[in-house]
């Protein structure tokens, strides 16, 4: 009797289909509603050099407002340009395609391409600042040091803090490209961060020179 009362009841029961997806809020496969598969959110290590660009950024607008309020000064003198300073400004910018290009040659497969242009990047950003020592030769063969005038002296301190900043940004580059020769599990990671920091100080290093010499 038990019996065929269950049986009726497996008879009368509605067919069950096969289970929805998306049931929980998100489409095949985990994706979110229409198919849509979500983007990651920025990694870690990203948005901590964000933030240290930010602190960067600060502190360069702090020589920026310095300099300006100072060069309303009536002791304001200016300075010639050391010429050197074209040919450090066209090794940052070939440095920057460089390094994209390599992030390129990466995504497409070529490692090693890519470790190649990541340390030549670097390479050349210590050529940028070998032309940049130069540069203060220039200035001290003309007598022009750093208590010279405000001008001179803005010139030394905003360029060797840069420089500083150049320097990470190459050591940087140099472990990133290490990262991708020992197929280190975070080598994109670090070139993508890496490559955040150098286009940023690379930019900064053209304001600056448009701000020393061209304003």
């Amino acid at each position: 009797m038990t019996q065929q009362l269950l049986q009726q009841d497996r008879r009368s029961a509605p067919p069950q289909g096969p289970a929805r997806p998306g049931f929980d809020g998100s489409g095949p496969g985990g994706s979110a509603p229409g198919g849509r598969v979500p983007r990651p959110g920025p990694s870690p290590a990203t948005t901590a050099t964000w933030w240290l660009l930010a602190a960067v950024a600060m502190l360069f607008i702090g020589f920026t407002s310095s300099y300006l309020s100072r060069q309303a000064g009536a002791d304001w003198a200016a300075i010639p340009m050391p010429p050197i300073l074209w040919l450090t400004t066209s090794l940052v910018v070939a440095s920057s395609g460089l390094l994209e290009w390599g992030r390129r040659s990466g995504r497409r497969g070529h490692p090693e391409r890519q470790a190649a242009a990541v340390s030549g990047a670097a390479w050349l950003g210590l050529l940028f600042l070998v032309g940049q020592g130069a540069a203060w030769r220039e200035l001290a063969r003309a007598g022009l040091f750093l208590t010279s005038n405000p001008h001179a002296a803005f010139f030394y301190v905003l360029t060797l803090v840069h420089g500083l900043h150049i320097l990470a940004g190459l050591i940087w580059l140099l472990v990133a490209a290490a990262r991708i020769r020992q197929a280190h599990p975070q080598a994109a990671q670090a070139v993508a961060s890496g490559a955040i920091f150098w286009h940023f100080v690379g930019t900064l290093w053209i304001y600056l020179w448009v701000l020393l010499f061209w304003l």
